[in-house]
């Protein structure tokens, strides 16, 4: 019975054709490439009086460098062209860095949301955690917080396995493995839930506290936040809460609780379409580093307007 389930289990091919998701993941990395850079360059020549929102956007920034790191191998792997060390590799480091970058995302778009609430409410009470130095630190947590749930997924020895055209990254973790992969999938399924009502929670508050000021002269400013706000919180939603609608089943058929193939099939194509749209945030972020971070549009505005000037003043001459 035992023989039977293992070879029904092995030609089960989960995989199929991947090439088709491969076309955004070069468009996304791309995208997210040049935008990053420009964001770097933007926020090392920015000032040093950096405020809360200014120091989780440059964490955020770092965690999408760490996503550009791993898209390339991802393309790679699931072109087919890849060869069998690589995929270990990608299953082992760069497909860790992906969830690392997703989490780290949610949890600063969440201090983000939160710190921009907290400055629509103005209160005194509510200042102290709005210091640089309690950002650092906040952010220091984050960071070891989130390694410490995925640098196991790197670091537990996995077993040899017969190479093979067709393996999923599941297929290499050894008892121990599989089961912090379960863990940790929902221990970031609650990272989730919880950042996502800070994000809503801070979003409604500010959005309400903002909406109280509709019928004074300075509304078309306020007006523009409320935009950014609506904005931020329409594309948190539409880019991570898919991916976390199919994660529970699909985490089932990696642990082979969900038994039929065809089902396995179509979780799979489901993950794979989900992840593919949370890895679309690296696209967006730039536009959120210019909506939020002050120094960062200040910086932006200056530099084009300075080349505006420039190009002017040559063709006058």
């Amino acid at each position: 019975m035992t023989e039977l389930y293992n070879s029904s289990h092995l030609v089960c091919d989960v995989y199929g054709d991947l090439h088709p998701f491969t076309y955004f993941y070069y468009l996304v990395f791309l995208v997210g490439f040049c935008g990053s850079c420009f964001a770097l360059w933007a926020f090392t020549r920015s000032d040093s009086n950096q405020k809360c929102t200014s120091i989780y956007l440059i964490n955020l920034l770092i965690a999408d460098f760490l996503l550009t790191l791993a898209l390339p191998f991802k393309i790679v792997v699931d072109l087919g062209i890849a060869t069998w060390n690589l995929k270990i590799f990608h299953c082992q480091v760069t497909a860790v860095f992906i969830y690392i970058n997703m989490y780290i995302s949610i949890i600063f778009l969440g201090f983000v949301s939160m710190d921009r609430c907290l400055q629509t409410i103005n209160s005194s009470k509510l200042f102290q955690i709005q210091k640089k130095g309690f950002a650092k630190m906040l952010s220091a947590v984050v960071w070891a917080l989130v390694l410490c749930i995925m640098l196991p997924n790197m670091l537990i020895p996995i077993k040899n396995i017969e190479e093979r055209d067709f393996v999923k990254c599941i297929d290499f973790k050894q008892e121990l493995g599989r089961h912090w992969h379960v863990l940790s999938n929902f221990i970031s399924i609650a990272i989730f839930l919880n950042c996502s009502c800070i994000i809503l929670i801070s979003n409604f508050l500010a959005i309400r506290r903002l909406y109280k000021y509709k019928d004074c002269d300075e509304f078309h400013n306020i007006k523009q936040a409320l935009v950014n706000i609506l904005l931020v919180t329409a594309g948190y939603i539409i880019c991570f809460l898919p991916y976390h609608i199919v994660r529970i089943p699909y985490t089932l058929s990696q642990s082979n609780i969900i038994m039929d193939c065809h089902l396995k099939q179509r979780l799979f194509r489901a993950k794979e379409s989900t992840l593919l749209v949370s890895v679309s945030n690296l696209c967006f972020d730039p536009i959120l580093y210019f909506y939020f971070s002050k120094t960062f549009r200040s910086k932006i505005t200056k530099t084009f307007s300075m080349k505006k000037e420039v190009a002017v003043h040559e063709t006058a001459v």
